[in-house]
């Protein structure tokens, strides 16, 4: 399955009169996702009607709402309606901008299949009446192997109503936005976007401005009415996806200040950002949605911030030329789930703040990214809007959360290195609320071929080529580790190929150095180590890196952890992190790691992180800051008073 993220985007008929709805589109296909668009036929239904002279019969509800009549002999023609109007605008639109664009009817070949529903009670000149052969249905499968492989074929796939009857009835006339979020669903979607032509859903129909910022599951609805009713369902539908959901405008996704955004039901506001964080899927690539949201959080509460050139989150306060810098990473490994609170019994933590309360009386969040590291760049963030966290003259407080950390490229870090110099870093990654991280293991990584000739495998002495590279990654390793005994080595991949000719294999061998490896020493070792049908590439050579406990860093961090009575670990790491990235040509800059979570559960599909540990993570982490600043104003008055006595 493509690790791509994916947008669902649901547009209107009437919102496909709106060119820039397409420029929308293909930015989002221009950042690499692949794109599902579902389109609705309001307008195009009506359009074709007229074009056919046919009337489009409408039925009135018991509470008053008119809904269009769908029996049998109608199906056909609302089906045309999307073939010959919706659907050509949305591939005409998106050619427009170089897109390859399929466009079907979801009943095309069975990729959605649904049931019929109950019967309507419905008013007819003032009566009550039952009709039995409307043909509106409910989704109840879709064909995701299909669809994924259209997906990435395509930059674009267009679905519209109508279904096909999983009874072997006709068609069957879908909502197009509760298609959109039950296709989310279904395909584990990162994102979900219901386009409208409001800002959003408005609290006063008659103030365009009045957008209702944040949603939770039954608290919009009151806001809603007509076809604004089944966006709400549709995006308390999406809730019980992997994605992100908002309803956006008007007509286009391109300002956040007109969005609803729906969001999973929060034990408390001071887990409210962390929660938020969290259900905005941003795995390594995709973290444009985040970066967005969090830059604008930062900006609501008047604190500068941006993003920069390598798509990196930047917020800062304070001026001067000196810098505490706060360094998290926004992305996240592959594969999200419904993120969700899960009581562990007792009170809720709604009214909890920061202070150590009993673990087994907190809520806890679970979802990709809550440990690995949300929480420590939320933590960061939140230290940086505290007020009460003065940044003293001559000092800048920044936070940066970069990009690309979970993949080699590491581009936001290396960003970071070249552009934003420090005197001091915290890297956010997960220590535990109760200890710090002085360092981390370098990384040794190198990807080792082999080729030999083709031959039988019964042949005297053959040698095959998996057994030649087997032989020379041994080889490899035991000249390594003669380097470096503390090293620890994985063949992190695996691959066979071969023609009439010859036979090739081929493994990454991937090491973690300790701090003081000579890694051009390394790269001579695994070079010597075999011979010349061996070819050998240097992926990545970087260098650990140990800080000590001595730095006004690490004891600030020491002397918060002991106001709250916790006796600090300091913590070595075996894997790498962002403070590798920085140690490459940064030179005697203090730094730790520190962040709330249980590292055990990186990258886990039990990834979850207490509200208490979460609180007492932010809390140390708040009074560190301030102690260091307390610490580094001492230290520039004692070096203000040594200069006036040697003058």
């Amino acid at each position: 399955m493509s690790e791509r993220p994916l947008y669902v985007i649901k547009v209107g008929s009437s919102t496909l009169l709106h060119p820039e709805i397409f420029a929308e589109i293909a930015a989002v296909r221009g950042r690499g996702a692949r794109v599902l668009v579902v389109a609705g036929g309001a307008e195009g239904i009506e359009r074709h009607y007229g074009s056919i002279g046919r009337t489009m019969p409408s039925l009135t509800l018991r509470n008053g709402d008119t809904v269009r009549y769908c029996p049998p002999e109608e199906m056909p023609h609302i089906a045309d309606a999307y073939r010959r109007v919706t659907l050509p605008m949305v591939e005409a639109g998106l050619a427009a901008h170089g897109l390859t664009v399929l466009t079907h009817v979801a009943a095309y070949g069975g990729l959605v299949t649904g049931i019929v529903n109950k019967p309507l009670r419905v008013t007819e000149n003032g009566r009550a009446k039952v009709v039995r052969d409307h043909r509106a249905g409910t989704v109840t499968a879709v064909d995701t192997e299909r669809l994924r492989v259209l997906l990435d074929a395509y930059d674009v796939v267009c679905l519209s109503p109508p279904v096909r009857d999983a009874d072997g009835g006709s068609d069957l006339n879908v909502d197009a936005d509760v298609l959109a979020a039950t296709l989310a669903n279904a395909l584990g979607a990162d994102h979900l976007r219901l386009v409208t032509g409001s800002a959003g859903i408005l609290t006063d129909p008659a103030d365009p401005a009045s957008t209702l910022r944040d949603a939770f599951p039954g608290t919009a609805g009151v806001y809603a009415g007509g076809r604004m009713k089944q966006k709400v369902r549709a995006a308390e539908l999406g809730l019980l996806g992997t994605a992100d959901v908002a309803v956006t405008g008007p007509h286009t996704m391109s300002d956040p200040q007109g969005w609803t955004r729906f969001w999973a039901a929060e034990p408390s506001a001071d887990l409210a950002l962390l929660s938020r964080a969290v259900q905005i899927p941003s795995v390594s690539y995709d973290e444009h949605e985040l970066v967005r949201y969090l830059v604008q959080w930062c900006r609501e509460r008047g604190i500068e911030a941006r993003v920069d050139e390598a798509g990196n989150l930047v917020a800062e306060r304070g001026e001067g030329p000196r810098t505490l810098l706060l360094l998290g990473h926004a992305d996240t490994v592959p594969f999200n789930w419904p993120v969700r609170w899960e009581s562990t019994g007792g009170d809720s933590g709604a009214h909890a703040t920061d202070t150590d309360t009993d673990a087994d009386q907190d809520p806890v969040l679970h979802g990709r990214g809550s440990v690995d590291a949300k929480a420590s760049l939320i933590a960061f963030l939140e230290v940086l809007a505290d007020t009460d966290t003065p940044v003293p003259d001559g000092w800048r407080l920044r936070v940066v959360g970069a990009v690309e950390e979970e993949v080699s490229s590491s581009k936001g870090a290396f960003h970071a290195r070249d552009h934003y110099p420090a005197d001091a870093v915290v890297v956010g990654e997960p220590s535990g609320s109760e200890a710090l991280t002085l360092g981390y293991f370098g990384l040794f990584k190198l990807r080792v071929t082999v080729t030999v000739r083709s031959g039988h495998s019964a042949g005297f002495e053959a040698l095959s080529a998996p057994d030649h590279l087997t032989d020379s990654l041994q080889r490899i390793r035991r000249a390594v580790l003669k380097e470096a005994d503390d090293a620890l080595s994985a063949v992190i991949d695996l691959s066979c190929s071969a023609t009439t000719e010859s036979q090739t294999a081929t493994a990454i061998l991937n090491f973690r150095v300790p701090p003081m490896a000579d890694l051009d020493a390394l790269r001579t070792a695994a070079a010597n180590a075999v011979g010349d049908d061996v070819t050998i590439t240097f992926l990545r050579a970087t260098p650990g890196f140990a800080g000590g406990r001595s730095t006004s860093l690490a004891k600030a961090f020491g002397r918060a952890l002991n106001r709250r009575d916790i006796r600090p670990r300091y913590l070595l790491k075996k894997g790498t992190s962002d403070m590798n990235t920085l140690a490459t040509t940064w030179q005697g800059v203090p730094m730790v790691a520190y962040g709330p979570g249980d590292s055990a559960l990186d990258h886990t599909a039990e990834e979850h992180i207490g509200a208490a540990e979460y609180r007492r993570g932010r809390a140390v982490l708040r009074d560190a800051v301030a102690v260091f600043f307390e610490l580094a104003g001492a230290g520039d008055r004692a070096r203000r008073q040594a200069q006036e006595v040697t003058r």
